[in-house]
């Protein structure tokens, strides 16, 4: 008992020991690293650009997250050091002279004199050996996506000394996709090489890399000069290029359809935005409303007016717009409908002629408020930017938003018309307006409260078109045509045939533009979908409704 209990002590204390003894090298280990990194920067303020040079070396060689900021700040020639204590800064230009930020501590120092910071002075030879730090640094990151970027820059400037970096990288890299770059990186390089194994190594290796500027150099090893010769003297090479060639040709055809399919979905999104509320109101309730596109030019102001009313938070200013757009355009919506249309119902002329007048009120009244010049709308970060998919696709990702913004709101319209008890009375007075009134369903309510739905909606719609192009007074004049042609095509007032008109006549208007041009698509797809209308007079999913039955 007694062997156990002393056994049972030495383990405590030995495992109290060990916990004082790693707390303790952990601590000088961080002490050292960072008298480290400062004593082998300060070398970087000596005059003498050979001892530069030793100490770019020594800081490229710490493992810091410190370090790659301050070589790209110092190849940039925005790295100074302070007057006063010496203390290595990087600057940005002020009014009053220069923002100055700490190397050490990345703080911030305030605003000082031209003349209290010294520049830490550069030359070629020294640019060269920065230019080569960074980019091995970079290349040797553990962030496979930070390699990735260095690798794509280094195919578009190569540069021969960068080889011996790349040949490096390439030995320890991992990840596939990364290691093809880099191997395409050093090949741009070898392509100027006087040995023809390596030209034609490099050829090979470029084969199969979606990017622009890799076929932009296999074009020139194939091309001819004025004189009839190949600027590439070498038959093997020239063959290995053309194949490789050939090969990321039909890779670009391939992406270059599906970036194409991508922009008709999001422009097929933005109409369905635009039409969906006007599928409720024309669709449902037999109304043409030409202020529709003005219900979607508030819901843009709107967001122009949240943006201004919270100018230290536009990341969130855009999730709010959504609901005021939504409350304002559906406000007015409602007003139009209990002044003007419930006067209307049963006149689809008169209630043109009428909306078309209120569109025309509308819109100087937001000339006279806002002025006639276009506004533009600051995009949050989170939707700025692209989800960069290789050198021949890039997704933006404001567009990816609202593709699924728009479906979003076409899913929760539909679970609001079938499952709650608003969209049962809306359909109710739809398919008898007589019985719904004798069941006691107050028809007239029901009438302002669909017409500013959709009018609601519409407001969400330009909320969404705000982060893909400017406000203005003229902004729903752009959108009123293809939301009627995408309701006819669809099926008046179905949902369903909404979405795959306005899907159908997005793709289509972004296949048809390349070759037959802007205008002359819109009008190809007019006349289509007239003949289509002359075939099947209800669009592609009929509904029977209110004006049908009348």
């Amino acid at each position: 008992m007694k062997i156990t209990a002393m056994n049972n002590s030495w383990g405590v204390f030995l495992v109290l020991f060990y916990c004082l003894v790693s707390l303790f090298t952990s601590n000088v280990s961080a002490d050292t690293e960072e008298a480290s990194f400062e004593s082998l920067t300060a070398g970087l303020t000596q005059s003498s650009f050979k001892k530069k040079a030793t100490a770019v070396e020594s800081v490229a060689a710490l493992e810091d997250e410190r370090v790659l900021p301050l070589l790209e700040a110092m190849l940039a020639g925005d790295l100074y050091y302070r007057k006063s204590d010496k203390r290595i800064v990087i600057v940005a230009a002020a009014e009053e002279g220069y923002q100055l930020t700490s190397v050490d501590t990345e703080e911030d120092l305030g605003v000082v004199g031209k003349r209290d910071v010294k520049k830490i002075s550069t030359n070629n030879k020294l640019r060269k050996q920065l230019r080569i730090q960074v980019a091995g640094y970079k290349l040797l990151s553990k962030d496979a996506a930070l390699r990735m970027t260095a690798a794509e820059d280094l195919i578009k400037t190569p540069s021969p000394e960068f080889l011996d970096v790349l040949q490096g990288a390439i030995k320890k890299e991992k990840s596939k996709s990364v290691k093809k770059a880099l191997q395409v990186a050093r090949a741009v390089i070898l392509l100027d090489s006087e040995n023809e194994v390596d030209r034609i190594q490099a050829v090979k290796d470029m084969g199969g890399f979606p990017n622009k500027y890799t076929m932009a150099m296999l074009r020139q090893v194939v091309r001819k000069n004025d004189d009839g010769t190949f600027s590439e003297p070498s038959k093997l090479v020239r063959e290995g290029a053309e194949s490789a060639l050939q090969g990321l040709q039909a890779m670009e055809t391939g992406y270059k359809f599906v970036e194409d399919l991508f922009f008709g979905v999001s422009l097929g999104s933005v109409l369905l935005l635009a039409a969906v509320g006007l599928a409720i109101t024309f669709g449902v309730m037999g109304v043409i409303n030409m202020a529709h596109g003005e219900m979607i030019m508030l819901g843009a102001y709107t967001t122009y007016v949240i943006q201004l009313l919270m100018p230290n938070h536009i990341e969130a200013s855009l999730i709010v717009a959504v609901p005021a757009a939504f409350l304002v355009s559906g406000l007015m919506g409602v007003i139009i409908e209990r002044t003007v249309i419930k006067h209307l119902y049963g006149r689809p002329l008169e209630t043109l002629l009428a909306t078309f007048g209120i569109s025309l009120i509308l819109q100087q009244l937001v000339r006279s408020v806002f002025s006639p010049l276009n506004r533009s709308v600051t995009t949050p970060e989170w939707m700025s930017g692209s989800l960069h998919i290789n050198g021949f696709l890039s997704l933006t990702y404001n567009r990816l938003y609202i593709i699924i913004f728009a479906l979003v709101v076409l899913f929760g319209l539909m679970l609001l018309l079938k499952k709650s008890f608003f969209g049962l009375q809306m359909r109710a007075v739809t398919q008898n307006r007589t019985m719904a009134s004798s069941m006691g369903i107050r028809t007239g309510w029901v009438d302002a409260m669909t017409f500013g739905l959709g009018s609601g909606i519409a407001g969400i719609a330009g909320v969404a078109l705000s982060q893909l192009t400017n406000v203005g007074p003229n902004l729903g004049q752009s959108y009123i045509i293809d939301s009627f042609l995408v309701v006819v095509f669809g099926g008046v007032g179905n949902l369903w045939g909404t979405l795959v008109a306005a899907m159908s006549l997005g793709v289509a208007n972004k296949f048809v533009e390349p070759w037959a041009g802007a205008v002359l698509a819109k009008i190809l797809i007019l006349i289509f979908i007239i003949l289509f209308i002359q075939r099947r007079p209800r669009g592609l999913f009929a509904l029977k409704g209110r004006f049908v039955e009348g």
